[in-house]
């Protein structure tokens, strides 16, 4: 489908699901106008079911955009029903157009509708597993005490210089030892195009934020101290000053339980992802 009509298609389910938004409102002003139209323009007479053409549209997919708009937010409401079955016969009466024209043999939509049920039992699956094996309050406390620890006590104003060689490190600390500026050096010579140009900085933030070696330099430093012999990590060598130090504030739990509720449902999926291809056999023919 070319993108902009796609984008059309989706306008137009957007904007009959915005009835849904403000249908109170327009209910208020003409409740009995809205109610009666409603009633007109699909049900079958007596039976309280939208049939279109002939066709029914089963409850389940009423049922389906209800849930989806309640999660959203949206108060139920008599409007709300009728703003649904007015969406739910648009969409009926645009896919049998399409059908009548033979649209539904296309490879390309058969190869679309395929990969959107797919994308629906995907979610199912994921929806049952995190029901099925429930995330409690006390997983999230868990996971919150060792966030603690690894933040630490404290945190730590850093600025370094990052070079390619140990020997430029050393030369940089001999420099130092002399009298030398840090943030000037470290505009003049660091590899570290995040912070050379604030002479260094690193800002405040706990040693885990810094992968092991560094971090390890970094606690070990008494406040404006530097270090005396470069410190190599993965992305070379380091000369690290430590400006200042703070006791670090931890938020409360409660301020980041849903952040860890987000994180382990996450880790749980990809769990599930990862089991589920280490036994699948998996081919290119």
């Amino acid at each position: 489908m070319h993108p902009n009509l796609k984008n059309l298609a989706v306008a137009l389910v957007a904007g009959s699901l915005a009835l849904a938004a403000n249908a109170q409102d327009k209910a208020e002003k003409a409740p009995e106008k809205a109610s009666k139209k409603a009633a007109a323009s699909a049900a079958a007479p007596g039976s309280g079911r939208v049939v279109v053409n002939g066709v029914a549209i089963p409850q389940n997919r009423i049922d389906a955009m209800s849930k989806e708009l309640t999660a959203q937010g949206q108060a139920d409401s008599p409007e709300r029903l009728a703003a649904i079955k007015d969406e739910l016969v648009n969409r009926e009466v645009l896919a049998q157009a399409a059908q009548k024209r033979g649209l539904d043999k296309s490879p390309d939509v058969a190869a679309q509708v395929e990969m959107a049920k797919q994308a629906v039992l995907v979610r199912a699956l994921f929806e049952n597993e995190m029901k099925a094996n429930p995330i409690t309050d006390a997983d999230l406390q868990k996971q919150y005490e060792t966030f603690k620890t690894q933040m630490g006590t404290n945190e730590y104003k850093v600025r370094h210089i990052l070079v390619d060689k140990e020997d430029d490190a050393k030369a940089i600390i001999a420099e130092l030892n002399k009298g030398g500026d840090f943030a000037k050096i470290a505009k003049d010579k660091s590899k570290d195009p995040g912070s050379k140009d604030n002479g260094g900085d690193l800002d405040w933030g706990p040693s885990a934020r810094y992968v092991k070696p560094f971090s390890d330099a970094v606690m070990k430093l008494p406040k404006g101290q530097t270090t005396t012999a470069p410190v190599k990590t993965d992305f070379g060598y380091h000369v690290i000053r430590v400006d200042d130090v703070r006791p670090l504030k931890v938020p409360e739990f409660a301020e980041l339980k849903e952040q860890f509720r987000q994180r382990a449902q996450q880790q749980q999926i990809q769990k599930l992802v990862s089991e589920l291809r280490s036994k699948a056999k998996v081919e290119e023919r």
